[in-house]
């Protein structure tokens, strides 16, 4: 008697990465609809633009104290990391920037107050984000400190004065900064697409933390085209803060929290 031969129930057929895309949230924009968006934000900024810059201000003195803190604590070898952790949490720290545009679009006279009274339409689910991006900040951190331990073992860190002949002038140094990119890219990417979208949301509709988390990714993989060149316009114009000792911040960090709002509004 021949046993019948059964195919397992678990084998299924492979996807396309086509078909994991929703027509349901797609929204056909094209890769110039940031510059709208920044268009918008900007428009924003200078409509009432002290409590605005005043936003800025103090994300940069608190950016300022914390790499103060650091450098005094002899945790300097946090720098870098901590600076690509601040594009993971950006999006929850310019919530009173969308809480400004919204009101604008409302009509009303916002105020610096107001803006940092935040009272989300969710309720407490902005704070499970909120931890979701903080844990995601502190393991990259730790990442970067593993990932530099891979590679130089136990070595001191240098310190800012010699980590930049270290990195640039040795096989190893350039091998660590591959791989620490990509790692920071998958961070980086992974908390761009849970937040970008949902932070606006919890604060402007009654919806659960996941529920906002999976929407802002859907949103993102099925508009990659405007969403990568999204990215690519933050990372750069936070770079130019960087550049100028983030005192850019004060300008920059609103502009991007008004734009932001603008984006949502078009996507949701």
């Amino acid at each position: 008697m021949v046993a019948r031969q059964q195919t397992p129930e678990l084998i299924s057929e492979v996807s396309d990465i086509e078909e994991t895309r929703n027509e349901r949230w797609k929204r056909h924009l094209s890769a110039r609809a940031p510059l709208q968006w920044l268009a918008r934000g900007w428009r924003d900024l200078w409509t009432n633009p002290v409590p605005s810059l005043l936003y800025g201000l103090a994300v940069f003195v608190a950016s300022i104290v914390f790499i103060v803190y650091m450098f005094d604590t002899g945790r300097d070898y946090f720098l870098f990391p901590a600076l690509a952790g601040f594009l993971i949490v950006g999006p929850l720290v310019a919530a009173g920037l969308y809480l400004k545009s919204r009101d604008l679009e409302a009509g009303a006279r916002p105020t610096l107050r107001s803006m940092l009274a935040v009272q989300p339409m969710a309720g407490a689910q902005v704070f499970f984000t909120g931890m979701l991006l903080t844990m995601l900040m502190l393991l990259w951190m730790r990442a970067a400190v593993l990932v530099y331990a891979l590679f130089f073992g136990v070595r001191p860190f240098p310190g800012l004065d010699h980590i930049a002949e270290m990195l640039f002038t040795t096989p190893t140094g350039w091998a660590m900064l591959v791989v620490g990119s990509l790692i920071g890219a998958l961070f980086a990417g992974f908390a761009f697409a849970v937040s970008v979208f949902s932070i606006p949301m919890l604060l402007d509709r009654r919806v659960d933390a996941l529920t906002a988390m999976g929407v802002s990714t859907a949103l993102v993989w099925n508009n990659l085209a405007p969403m990568l060149a999204w990215g690519a316009i933050v990372l750069g114009l936070f770079l130019l803060s960087v550049a100028t000792g983030l005192l850019g911040l004060i300008v920059v960090f609103p502009w991007l929290g008004h734009a932001t709002w603008h984006a949502y509004k078009e996507m949701r």
